[in-house]
């Protein structure tokens, strides 16, 4: 995998997690601001309730007893409707000693009713029920009875003849007093109307972070690819190149005094110093094949193969072959008895000496037609740049 690949690939999917992360944070925002906006709102439309009902308590002055829509508790409820309509929010007016049978609470309320009305200061109370697979979040707001709330639910004996006839004597709903729980607004509302909002503030926002994502991607990969890539892939073109060509003088253009400018910069002051070893290896080379060439003895050099690798005239006479055919032949084949030459130079790389080396010793070599010449040879060693090499002078003493 190239490393354009795999930076991208890390990027992309640190950038996607990032996203998930954001999106699950915008998630969660969303749900708790909607969830606080909808109880805001409960919150707002009990307390209107609340207020008209009072205002009508106060204000009514025995008009309903003519007119049963101007009761506070009926006008309220009317007016709720009117609030609501249209709306997912569903009101209601309840209390633990109701009078009209659709204000009896449920379960829930029942059981949040009863906590308020042993506490001496009850509070607003907000849930998330889950009924038969459905959520709702539920708001109650507790309602305190006041003076013009004993008209009605103080003493039967007080109470107007309307009511005295709807709720006879002993009726649970009389006898409270002043600054006592009487009830409470119920708001509920279907989560599934809540997350609906949120689902539609979440898809405009992935909307946006998804561009910003495609674009921040884009943006990132092209700075990567100018600033990091592209340099790294000159030098490794460079290298490349360099390696199957043995070309010591390309040059890469430094791109910045950063990283990748010190790595751009240290390759081609590699490459100049190669070329400077490279061309006093071939000048130090040209010199010694110089030298050979105009020495009165045959030599030949050659690797710890027995390969040989140069070659001079006086060689060429010796063995019967050019200078081109003598270069790759094994330097034993051309030896009567090749064992102590290739025991000399396993002594030299394994005790760093032998006695082959730099002495003169009696050989017997074969031309190319098989005739045989007692030469005395000298040998000697050199370190090249990747292994020895092994320089044999001959002077033949019979033919």
């Amino acid at each position: 995998m190239r490393i354009t690949t795999k930076l991208t690939l890390i990027i992309s999917v640190l950038l996607i997690a990032l996203f998930v992360a954001l999106g699950w944070n915008s998630y969660r925002y969303e749900q708790q601001l909607i969830l606080e906006q909808a109880v805001d709102k409960a919150r707002i439309i009990a307390r209107q309730i609340i207020e008209t009902r009072d205002y009508l308590s106060r204000s009514e002055q025995g008009a309903s007893h003519n007119n049963f829509a101007l009761v506070p508790q009926v006008a309220a409820t009317k007016i709720a409707t009117r609030i609501t309509e249209g709306s997912p929010y569903y009101i209601r007016q309840i209390s633990l000693r109701n009078r009209n049978p659709e204000n009896r609470p449920d379960a829930y309320e029942m059981a949040e009713l009863q906590k308020m009305a042993l506490s001496p200061t009850p509070q607003e109370h907000t849930r998330v029920t889950a009924e038969n697979g459905d959520e709702q979040l539920r708001y109650l707001l507790p309602m305190r009875a006041d003076q013009s709330c004993l008209n009605c639910h103080g003493s039967f004996s007080e109470a107007p003849r309307f009511v005295q006839e709807r709720f006879p004597y002993g009726h649970s709903s009389y006898n409270y007093r002043a600054g006592e729980l009487i009830g409470a607004i119920s708001v509920s509302v279907p989560m599934r109307e809540v997350y609906r909002s949120i689902d539609n503030n979440l898809l405009q926002e992935l909307a946006v972070e998804s561009v910003i994502l495609l674009l921040l991607l884009a943006l990132t990969g092209l700075v990567i690819h100018r600033a990091i890539l592209r340099p790294v892939s000159n030098v490794a073109k460079g290298i490349e190149e360099v390696a199957s060509t043995g070309n010591f003088s390309q040059r890469i253009e430094q791109p910045g005094d950063d990283e990748i400018g010190h790595l751009v910069e240290s390759f081609n002051e590699l490459m100049a110093e190669l070329e400077r070893r490279t061309r006093q290896k071939a000048e130090s080379d040209e010199r010694y094949r110089n030298f050979i060439e105009i020495a009165q003895s045959p030599i030949v050099t050659f690797l710890p193969d027995g390969k040989i690798v140069i070659a001079n005239q006086k060689a060429e006479k010796l063995f019967g072959l050019t200078k081109e055919e003598l270069l790759g032949q094994n330097i034993c084949d051309f030896m009567a008895t090749p064992d102590p030459l290739k025991a000399g130079i396993c002594d030299y790389f394994e005790a760093g000496s032998s006695s082959l080396i730099g002495t003169t010793s009696r050989q017997t070599v074969r031309d190319v037609c098989g005739r045989l010449f007692d030469v005395e040879m000298v040998i000697s060693v050199s370190q090249s740049d990747r292994d020895a090499m092994f320089t044999a002078i001959l002077r033949t003493t019979s033919k």
